[in-house]
């Protein structure tokens, strides 16, 4: 489609942002070829990410395998503000009438206060360039103060929510980077110069996955850490169904479950806990996580997932310590204090509060009862126990350490 509408447009040449996924790359030489075969050319420019992940290396002429050095040489190596929009587009006729962009530089659209309320239906507001500028417009002016505590709190509106916008590319993470980390008044506010950092190393982070990929594309589907060559997954087709159906018994893990699938996008604090309760808890491969995500996200982008991923299953690059297993009850607990995002998501748990709300099976059977819940029957007893499950999971890690050794 692209070199027949260069042709259309009597184009000599395309320009694209460039991607870095295996897919991507093999679209992008294809794109090249078939451009090339008609006397015209493709130039990918950077704008997905932050960094130039060609430049960036150790000083050996490596890549980098861990994200606190990365993110240092990414933030030493600057990255170029994005370019306002054109006043006008020349088009040829035969395309269409010749657009207009507004001259408001970064903000565009109309309405931006009200076009930003979480839908309750389906979580994110329509795949519109202005709507991601109103979105980040909302952020910078009312949501960035105390990111980096409010962020952990699933209950709340506490993250940017910009993800889908930045995985369909809607909005660039250069011109977000530009706004939240640069600009604005972070002078004027030391605290929200701290919190813009804490963001600006969440784009970061994003670009480590992309980098981590574009450097081994293997990482995709395979464990980056050889003594997972040999570990023993579990094969339990009943506790990947509970757990993909959001009825595992731990409301916390429920509740992320059920908003994954209801909703197509889940805070990134219970993205964690879920994971780590598959992987460790249950101990099934990652890769049945990380595929069931990427059918549901709308923000589902493969380096950052399953990048994710490992990290939680102690399988990548810069993995955390496998012993690092989240507890769904003491997440929930600090997390969650109220318990209003368990409430939305588990209706059925309404009626309890904390802290029966995060471990129902701890309840008073009285309070139960007043609430209307009746485990094992409208809500699940636990299907794993959890110090059971932790000790499983560490003892399995280290049979797998020794037999690599």
């Amino acid at each position: 489609m692209i070199p027949s509408l260069a042709r259309e447009a009597a184009a000599g040449a395309v320009w694209c942002s460039r991607e870095h996924t295996p897919y991507a790359r093999r679209r992008d030489t294809a794109v090249e070829r078939a451009l090339r075969a008609d006397g015209r050319t493709l130039h990918p420019m950077l704008g997905i990410y932050l960094s130039d992940f060609d430049e960036i290396r150790k000083a050996d002429g490596d890549p980098y395998r861990i994200y606190s050095p990365f993110a240092r040489a990414a933030k030493a190596a600057a990255w170029d503000d994005p370019l306002l929009a054109p006043s006008r587009v020349q088009v040829p006729e035969a395309l269409g009438p010749a657009g207009r962009s507004t001259d408001e530089g970064l903000w565009t659209g109309e309405g931006w206060e009200a076009g930003l309320a979480v839908d309750g239906a389906v979580g994110i507001t329509p795949p519109d360039p202005a709507v991601a500028l109103e979105r980040l417009r909302w952020f910078v002016e009312r949501g960035v103060d105390g990111y980096g505590r409010s962020r952990n709190y699933m209950g709340i509106d506490g993250t940017s929510r910009l993800s889908p916008y930045l995985r369909f590319g809607l909005i660039s993470s250069r011109q977000v980077a530009a706004v939240v980390g640069r600009g604005g008044r972070a002078a004027e506010h030391p605290r929200r110069a701290g919190d813009r950092e804490t963001f600006v190393n969440e784009l970061l982070w994003r670009d480590f996955y992309g980098y981590v990929l574009y450097h081994q594309p293997e990482s995709a589907w395979e464990h980056m850490r050889p003594e997972f060559a040999r570990f023993e997954f579990e094969d339990d087709p009943e506790g990947l169904a509970a757990w993909r159906e959001g009825r595992t018994g731990y409301p916390l893990v429920d509740a992320g479950m059920r908003q994954l699938t209801g909703q197509g996008w889940v805070h990134n604090r219970a993205r964690m806990v879920v994971a780590s309760f598959l992987t460790k808890h249950l101990l099934i491969d990652w890769r049945e996580g990380a595929r069931f995500f990427l059918q549901h996200l709308v923000d589902g982008d493969l380096s950052s997932n399953n990048g994710g991923w490992q990290w939680v299953a102690g399988t990548g690059t810069d993995a955390a310590p496998y012993d690092r297993i989240f507890n769904p009850v003491t997440q929930a607990e600090k997390f969650d204090p109220d318990g209003d995002y368990i409430r939305r998501w588990v209706p059925e748990l309404s009626k309890l509060d904390p802290p029966a709300i995060f471990a129902p099976w701890r309840a008073n059977p009285a309070a139960l009862e007043k609430a209307g819940v009746r485990l094992g029957t409208n809500y699940p007893h636990p299907i794993v126990d959890h110090i059971t499950g932790r000790n499983r999971a560490l003892a399995r890690f280290q049979e797998s350490t020794s037999r690599h050794s």
